[in-house]
């Protein structure tokens, strides 16, 4: 069966979409099958990601590995169950049908509460949490005290994922590896940067997730998302001399994917 990696977070802008197709496309680099979903049925940033990709390769030619865009299956409302949820059915559906032809299936949640959202971290095996270096960001994880040395108590999103795990126990599946992310980091050491990473690990400790390494804010990214490319791809369009940033770029991938353990994987690009 398919390892389930969801990228979630309740607040817009923290690079899930961004995530979710380097960590898809890496996967598919790696000769892995990976299929996407793109749960923002509004803003659809993975799937316009992926369409913008196709585009590419048909219109240069350049075979370039990468995940297979899915889109959930429309339901018949009569044929629910009384009190099923629609969206519950969608992707249950999308995910069943998915499972036995793929090794991943990464599910691109969006910046807010939703059903589907809520059912995807049920359906975890490993959830990715990108968290922008702020603590506006943070308290969505958890209340801190005003000198952000204290952690007052969790906040909407941890109980939510408490919520999911409670489900995957009770219908004895293995926990989520939840893994929360540091992204969109400024390069200078500052005050506010030392303090979220204290107050990260002292909450990874009460509630129970793992500290990966994410990106650092770089132009790279913006101008990569027109023509569907990632960090991976550069060498494959041409580009023979990666700058600084694009090889330190490239690097907080690799640390990464290294981090996530996902199973049998082995990074080496």
């Amino acid at each position: 069966m398919a390892h389930i990696i969801v990228v979630g977070n309740e607040k817009g802008g923290a690079g899930k979409s961004t995530v979710s197709m380097h960590v898809a496309t890496a996967l598919s680099r790696m000769g892995h099958k990976v299929s996407a979903l793109d749960l923002d049925l509004r803003q659809r940033t993975m799937g316009r990601y992926i369409e913008n990709r196709r585009n590419f390769i048909e219109k240069t030619g350049i075979v370039l590995a990468g995940p297979t865009g899915h889109e959930l299956p429309e339901i018949d409302p009569d044929t629910l169950q009384p009190g099923e949820n629609i969206y519950d059915r969608r992707l249950s559906a999308a995910v069943a049908e998915l499972e036995p032809d793929s090794d991943f299936i990464v599910i691109d949640c969006p910046g807010s509460h939703t059903r589907l959202s809520q059912v995807a971290h049920s359906l975890a095996d490993t959830l990715i949490t990108p968290l922008n270096d702020s603590f506006v960001d943070f308290d969505l994880l958890a209340r801190i005290d005003d000198r952000a040395e204290k952690i007052l108590a969790p906040s909407v999103y941890s109980e939510m994922v408490w919520n999911a795990r409670q489900l995957r126990a009770q219908a004895g599946l293995k926990p989520i590896n939840w893994m929360v992310m540091r992204n969109r980091m400024g390069t200078q050491r500052m005050v506010n940067k030392e303090k979220m990473e204290r107050a990260i690990d002292l909450l990874s400790n009460r509630i129970g997730f793992h500290v990966a390494p994410g990106f650092s804010e770089r132009v790279i990214f913006r101008e990569l998302f027109p023509r569907g490319l990632t960090l991976l791809d550069l060498k494959d369009i041409g580009v023979k001399q990666l700058n600084i940033s694009n090889i330190a770029a490239r690097q907080e991938l690799r640390d990464m994917m290294k981090a996530l353990k996902l199973p049998g994987i082995a990074v080496e690009f």
